[in-house]
């Protein structure tokens, strides 16, 4: 069964969700204080927002009603409804919302002991049709907005009983690096302890390597994580794997991940004799000591991929062996979800089937930094 197509709706009210904290008290303060209200008003707004989030501007109940009523007709704060939730054996659970134009995210949520981590998604779809990715072959929707993408974690916050993270990883739907005005917030929204609170070193941005967006993160003071989805190390390789290298070449993005002055992780999904010999090993450890990066390695998920074949477990096991023998730091990183439809994409295409995608350019919403 998929889920109906919804006809887009226009609300001209801007959503509380999309506004940093700083944004939330400059304009709802300025709104209280054309009403003649005082000012702790908007201070007593921020927490209900993401700390302890309310459902309804109607649950606000430390405002009164008749100020209730008033924000409610200038401002929004809209829900992602939930449509469908998957939970594996291993407890790793997969929720598919549906957005106010009847487009579909996905999120997940990873136990690991005391790790809670949540792979959010940042775009409707992608555009760069990476050969082994469910995400790309169902290509580009839209952007989501800061409070889109923030916002999955504010849903799980609601449910009951409610799912926290310790980590986040835009690991997702969608290239962050592609949506940086919104990521940006977003980013904002998951750390600033008025919001979410979230450290920014269990925060990590993954790009194929958006280089005006690897410059952005970079920027900003605060100590988010770079994942870099490398998958070949060879530039001819990553161009039949990943058509986006054309444009950000291996040695490029290499370089950006030298100058990047934080952690840098590599994420390298391991295909069966296509990126898993010998010297695909050496040339990735190479590429490893060059940036001091972190190598994951990923076990393909059979159910997302595409015509490839999984390397198997013990192959992996020799090409990370090799790759610790010259001196890099290698992980395997477990399957997870491999009962239910936990591959990237995977979830949304069962239930909502294939749409046409969106030209980007015609679309005017990938944005670079």
């Amino acid at each position: 069964m998929t889920l109906p197509v919804l006809r887009p709706t226009v609300d001209p009210r801007p959503s509380l969700l999309d506004l940093a904290p700083d944004d939330v008290l400059e304009q709802v303060g300025a709104f209280f204080a054309e009403r003649g209200e005082p000012a702790y008003r908007a201070k007593q707004l921020l927490p209900r927002l993401w700390a302890r989030p309310v459902a309804t501007i109607d649950e606000l109940t430390e405002l009164p009603l008749a100020t209730r009523a008033a924000l409610s007709e200038r401002f929004r704060l809209p829900r992602l409804t939930l449509a469908a939730r998957q939970r594996s054996s291993d407890g790793t659970e997969k929720f598919l919302f549906r957005l106010h134009d009847g487009q579909t995210i996905e999120t997940v949520a990873i136990p690991d002991g005391q790790r809670m981590t949540f792979c959010i998604s940042s775009q409707a779809g992608c555009a760069l049709r990476c050969a082994f990715c469910a995400t790309g072959v169902m290509g580009f929707q839209r952007n989501l907005t800061a409070g889109e993408i923030a916002g999955q974690v504010r849903e799980l916050a609601l449910l009951d009983p409610p799912i926290l993270p310790t980590n986040i990883v835009f690991m997702g739907m969608g290239e962050p690096l592609m949506n940086w005005s919104a990521v940006d917030v977003a980013l904002t929204l998951l750390n600033d302890p008025r919001a979410l609170g979230i450290g920014a070193r269990h925060i990590t941005v993954s790009t194929v390597g958006v280089l005006p967006g690897i410059e952005a993160l970079a920027a900003r003071p605060e100590q988010f994580r770079l994942a870099i989805s490398v998958h070949a190390p060879f530039d001819d390789l990553r161009h039949d794997l990943m058509p986006v290298n054309v444009k950000y070449p291996l040695s490029s993005v290499i370089a950006a991940a030298k100058d990047f002055d934080r952690r840098v992780t590599f994420e390298y999904v391991m295909l069966g004799g296509v990126n898993d010999r010998p010297e695909h090993a050496d040339a990735l450890a190479h590429l490893a000591r060059e940036c001091r990066a972190f190598v994951n390695l990923i076990p393909l998920h059979p159910g997302g991929s595409l015509g490839f074949h999984p390397t198997p477990a013990m192959e992996i096991s020799r090409f990370a062996r090799r790759m610790r023998e010259q001196g890099v730091e290698v992980a395997i990183r477990r399957s997870r979800g491999l009962d239910i439809a936990a591959a990237c994409g995977q979830l949304r295409t069962e239930k909502v089937g294939r749409r046409a995608p969106v030209a980007t350019e015609a679309h005017g919403q990938v944005e670079l930094a």
